[in-house]
């Protein structure tokens, strides 16, 4: 992605998401987001597109074997989880005491 135009999302680390596209799909269960990579538009999320990783015997792992982990799924496939209507929902920026605040669009809430 191009440094000139820096992509901005409103999804942070920390954030409550539904997945809404791919094999994981589930519009009803909140999920948590664990990493956020900007430049390549993705985002780790708990539980989702695991992946089984062999893995050989090293020094931190001596033993070595198959590793279970999740693995990074493109940003437009979640979208952020709106607790007070029980579903997915937009959100946008706007500005309360001079501070940038996420708002839902559905429900008019902070996210928090």
């Amino acid at each position: 992605m191009s440094n000139r135009f820096k992509a901005k999302y409103n999804i942070k680390k920390g954030d409550n998401v539904v997945v809404i596209a791919g094999d994981d799909k589930d519009p009803k269960k909140a999920r948590k987001v664990l990493q956020v990579m900007p430049e390549e538009a993705r985002v780790l999320v708990e539980g989702v597109n695991i992946i089984t990783k062999h893995t050989k015997p090293s020094a931190q792992n001596t033993k070595g074997g198959i590793v279970k982990k999740e693995a990074p799924i493109h940003i437009s496939n979640v979208m952020l989880w709106d607790a007070k209507s029980g579903t997915g929902s937009k959100a946008k920026r706007s500005r309360e005491n001079g501070k940038l605040v996420r708002v839902f669009k559905k429900s008019g809430e902070t996210v928090k």
